[in-house]
């Protein structure tokens, strides 16, 4: 089977196994594990920061940050695409008793104007403007990404009205394989960050939550308290520093497939749209009498798995484990239908 369904189904490979095996552990609740601290040393110091904190998920990180720099009455200002409105299962309310300020961006990016303009005024009867919350790469818009051009006007009007800013960067790496900016331009730009390394870097758990040491001592009490304090976490955290070290640069041949997928669908009867391509997520919408639902049925029957987007969308997620060989079947199988 072919799956497409997300970046999130990759195995660890052989390396990445070995790497594993080989750690050596502890018990990080206690900070003592030797393999979690290497890998949060090493995250921290990628993105020009004082400090990381290894977490279950990438769920987990974007909520403790919203947590962190925001009280109850607060508001975070994001794109109405942002993971943090559409997937985390309303934690902002849960978890920090704050509102969302969302804001309808191109393609699931904002503009420092739209930011600025959406800063509510200090009355008793509004939520405080706290938070801006910026996601590259876009999931739910096809995987667009920010340029620093592009984020440091809105850095500034963070700074000049005195809101914090934090980067869900779940697939960040598939955006700088893109753009070949580096690590510590983005650091400079956020007071956290949040990167996942068990998508596209084919990890099987974790991501990293990156900030200043007061931000993440903070952060290490929330982690506790929603049950993210693990014991020998270092098997998962070899794991992550395995793919840090090998698997970003690759990460351009997932981009490049899902640019190869899209090319092909263009010249397709049943392709009715297809959302721009800028990483390795490509969402397009088929014809009637296809719904979403019935190309996925026809796809699964023909060996290939994918994600429904909308009564009439679809997704694809192009992976490490998507090889070129499946590529090539794939496109086939696309243009038998």
């Amino acid at each position: 089977m072919i799956n497409l369904i997300s970046d999130t189904v990759t195995k660890p490979t052989k390396g990445m196994l070995e790497a594993m095996l080989q750690a050596e552990v502890g018990d990080d609740v206690f900070q003592e594990d030797p393999s979690v601290n290497a890998l949060q040393a090493t995250a921290a110091a990628m993105f020009g920061k004082e400090a990381a904190l290894f977490c279950p998920s990438g769920t987990m990180t974007n909520q403790i940050a919203i947590k962190v720099h925001t009280q109850p009455l607060d508001e975070v200002l994001c794109d109405h695409y942002s993971h943090v409105y559409q997937y985390e299962t309303g934690g902002y309310a849960f978890n920090s008793g704050v509102a969302m300020n969302l804001i309808e961006g191109t393609n699931g990016k904002i503009t420092a104007t739209q930011v600025e303009a959406a800063i509510k005024p200090l009355y008793d009867w509004l939520p405080e403007s706290r938070l801006v919350v910026l996601e590259n790469t876009c999931n739910k818009g096809g995987g667009s990404f920010y340029t620093l051009d592009e984020i440091r006007p809105i850095q500034q009007i963070c700074a000049a009205k005195g809101l914090k800013l934090h980067l869900d960067g779940a697939r960040l790496f598939n955006a700088l394989v893109e753009t070949g900016e580096s690590t510590q331009a983005v650091g400079e730009l956020f007071h956290s960050i949040s990167i996942c390394i068990s998508k596209g870097l084919g990890a099987p758990v974790g991501s990293l939550l990156i900030g200043d040491a007061d931000f993440i001592a903070k952060a290490r009490r929330f982690r506790k308290v929603m049950g993210g304090g693990m014991r020998q976490a270092g098997y998962l955290a070899a794991a992550c520093s395995y793919a840090l070290e090998h698997h970003v640069e690759r990460l351009k041949e997932d981009n490049d497939r899902a640019k190869q997928l899209g090319q092909v669908l263009e010249d397709l009867t049943y392709v009715e749209n297809i959302r721009p391509i800028h990483s390795n997520i490509l969402i397009f919408d088929v014809k009637s009498p296809f719904t979403a639902a019935s190309f996925l049925e026809l796809l699964q029957q023909k060996g290939i798995k994918a994600s429904p987007f909308g009564p009439q969308t679809v997704r694809f997620v192009t992976h490490l484990d998507f090889t070129e060989k499946m590529l090539e079947e794939t496109i086939a199988i696309l243009k038998g239908i």
